[in-house]
């Protein structure tokens, strides 16, 4: 019999990839998704298929998400507000969408008796950690932004609903995910840039910001590979690559990829593009080896294929 998966956020970039894995596994798909950052465009390859189903439904309205889910084998939890830049103009955000959101989905879960939830997390938990590559058990998690903080609040939500009410859990701490369907960030903020002024590139911060990326079908497909080979009642995977790219690098794959000559680099200064930023950032990955996993992508293949990915679709 196929398992029913709930993908909450399941129309944004990292879960329609998602979606899509889940169907060509022969599992039955309900996304679960408000709309308010997801675009119904990402899921219309699965429109047709029996086994996909959408629901617009908030994960603030607990009673019609507790309706959502049931019936459900397990939950790839995604739906979250992403953008660590908001925290300091509206410190709301991030409690409302990101932690009474995973509240609400936790406990319709257990209301339905589901036990299983896959979590996309941040290495933005772990803050400007001291140990580079981190592992996963480096400590304290002290984030320095306020979207950070959300989302160890919610791993802890989550760890501590398994320990009570027997449930599992798989918790991704991610880099830097690009790919097709990236809807912000700094390879659409850098191309948007540069289709208004071809001659100029503002890039915030020193451009020595240096953090690993990994491409989001290689990012999906480890998350799939950890389902498949862990059982613990809490398992946490940092999901990276074993590199890093600064920012002014990705601005310069960004200038050849588009074709343009003479761009004059402008930095707004300072060791940080916005505040909550952490200007250096390499996850270990030596916990998903150990298990039998192997990254292909390193950062800068990982951005180039982003970038042509985003440009083809502009184009």
């Amino acid at each position: 019999m196929k398992k029913k998966i709930i993908v909450t956020g399941g129309a944004g970039f990292i879960g329609s990839h998602i979606a899509d894995k889940l169907l060509s596994n022969n599992c039955r798909v309900t996304v679960v998704d408000n709309l308010s950052g997801g675009r119904m465009e990402f899921l219309e390859q699965n429109t047709s298929n029996p086994d996909f189903e959408f629901k617009n439904v908030d994960l603030l309205e607990p009673a019609k998400l507790e309706t959502a889910i049931k019936g459900a084998d397990a939950v790839f939890h995604l739906a979250a507000n992403p953008d660590v830049r908001l925290g300091p103009e509206n410190t709301k955000v991030h409690l409302e969408q990101n932690i009474i959101a995973t509240y609400n989905l936790l406990e319709a879960m257990r209301k339905n008796n589901v036990r299983n939830i896959f979590f996309t997390s941040t290495s933005t938990v772990y803050g400007e950690a001291s140990v580079i590559p981190t592992p996963e058990d480096y400590g304290p998690l002290v984030p320095i932004s306020l979207y950070g903080a959300s989302k160890l609040a919610c791993e802890a939500l989550i760890t501590s609903y398994c320990h009570t009410f027997k449930m599992n859990s798989w918790i991704f701490r991610f880099a830097n995910i690009v790919g097709a369907r990236g809807t912000h960030g700094i390879i659409v903020d850098f191309i948007e840039k540069l289709r208004k002024n071809p001659q100029s590139l503002e890039i915030l911060g020193d451009g020595r910001q240096n953090k690993s990326y990994i491409h989001v079908s290689e990012c999906v497909d480890a998350i799939m590979y950890a389902w498949e080979h862990s059982n613990d009642m809490v398992n946490i995977f940092n999901i990276g690559s074993n590199d890093t790219i600064t920012a002014t690098r990705i601005g310069e794959i960004i200038v050849e990829e588009m074709g343009l000559h003479d761009v004059k680099f402008n930095y707004t200064g300072g060791t940080r593009g916005w505040v909550g930023d952490v200007p250096k950032m390499m996850l270990s990955i030596d916990k998903l080896r150990s298990i039998g996993w192997e990254f292909t992508y390193n950062s800068e293949n990982s951005i180039r294929d982003a970038v042509r990915s985003t440009l083809g679709k502009l184009q």
